[in-house]
């Protein structure tokens, strides 16, 4: 951003996130939404996703530049800094990341549909192993996965559920999606791939009245599946802000060289 940007402060409702966003007010000014040019998010990587969902769902999607107030805050920046926010947001480097679209069936026939930032994953219900029937472009690749379930993570959320799950780190524009099986019992050896994120990949519950299985888009979770669709949707990219040479590729890159 070149000229000096209009900022919306956003904050998660933890105590730490509260005073700090208390002292932005008291020596920055902030504007509505409606008015930004660009929202600071105070809080952890959840409240990131939440607040991204919520431009998502509202049809306004602003620049967000994140200030750690949580946890790990992969996606946020280091809370210190001599410049000021509206200097911080001018210079920062900004990044593309483009959702997931879930289209979920469920077993009354209803079709409810969800972006997911991080991951889409299907996770049996109960004690009960899923049964899953996998397809990448119309044609099947894995009739019948018995398995605790299975994710689709885009490059950004590469670090998150599906590296827990033995899943592939993807650098940012790879343009490729991971496909990850959560603890696989059959196949045993199949331990996912990697695919072109232009492709379509479709879930088909096998046993869903024994073997009940949910999705999940992010925060967002439907029960009582038969079938799932995930395909990428750039059309809805959004726009991540991070300092200088700490941006979200650079941290992505540096998952793969720890031990």
């Amino acid at each position: 951003m070149s000229k000096t940007p209009r900022l919306a402060l956003l904050a998660s409702d933890t105590p730490r996130a509260e005073e700090a966003a208390e002292a932005y007010r008291a020596r920055e000014e902030f504007v509505s939404q409606a008015d930004a040019d660009a929202v600071v998010v105070l809080g952890g990587d959840g409240f990131m996703l939440q607040t991204l969902h919520h431009m998502l769902d509202s049809g306004r999607v602003l620049p967000a530049y994140g200030i750690n107030q949580g946890t790990i805050g992969f996606l946020m920046n280091h809370p210190r800094g001599t410049r000021t926010l509206a200097e911080r947001v001018a210079r920062a480097r900004r990044i593309a990341v483009a959702p997931l679209e879930m289209t979920a069936t469920t077993g009354s026939g209803k079709q409810e549909s969800f972006y997911a930032i991080n991951e889409v994953s299907l996770l049996r219900e109960t004690r009960q192993t899923a049964r899953l029937e996998v397809s990448v472009n119309g044609k099947v690749r894995v009739p019948d996965l018995a398995c605790d379930g299975i994710l689709v993570a885009t490059p950004a959320g590469s670090t998150a559920y599906n590296l827990s799950a033995n899943g592939p780190i993807l650098p940012l524009g790879s343009n490729m999606l991971a496909l990850t099986p959560i603890s696989p019992f059959r196949p045993r050896r199949w331990r996912g791939a990697i695919l072109p994120d232009h492709y379509e990949i479709d879930f088909r519950v096998l046993d869903p009245l024994k073997r009940p299985v949910a999705a999940v888009a992010d925060q967002k979770e439907l029960r009582d599946i038969q079938a799932v669709k995930v395909r990428a949707a750039p059309s809805q990219a959004l726009t991540l802000l991070f300092d200088p040479g700490k941006s979200l590729e650079e941290r992505i890159f540096a998952e793969q060289f720890q031990f």
